[in-house]
């Protein structure tokens, strides 16, 4: 399994930040991940007038995964615009791993991490009757 070079992701989450549409929180967020294929994909933090209808950042890399393939996350790296680390919300650590399962690494304060340390106990897929 190829190494994640996460200075270079981290970078490509900064930049996805500077296509975020963020008019009332001011924060753009950006967010890249390291498909299994070895596919970069990103998203960005859309805001809407009605506070509750805004999307995530991670919300709009899953439709990005959809949309150029499917596959599943192996890393992924969440910035604002300016470079700071942001954690993914609850929603979105969900996102994450509804699509990277409990190997998938995520980039923490303390380093990168696997979901199954970042979201314990996770409910998923395997959880649904068959």
């Amino acid at each position: 399994m190829k190494v994640t070079d996460w200075d270079a992701l981290r970078a490509t989450a900064v930049e996805a930040a500077a296509s975020a549409y963020a008019p009332y929180s001011h924060l753009n967020v950006g967010v890249a991940a390291v498909c299994d294929d070895g596919r970069i994909i990103t998203g960005c933090n859309v805001e809407n007038a009605s506070y509750g209808l805004g999307v995530c950042a991670e919300v709009t890399m899953a439709g990005q995964l959809r949309l150029t393939g499917g596959g599943r996350l192996v890393a992924v790296a969440c910035r604002s615009g300016t470079g700071e680390l942001l954690m993914p919300c609850g929603r979105c650590r969900q996102v994450i791993y509804e699509f990277g399962g409990p190997e998938c690494e995520v980039d923490t304060p303390s380093g990168p991490k696997p979901m199954s340390d970042v979201l314990p106990d996770a409910f998923g897929p395997e959880h649904l009757p068959g």
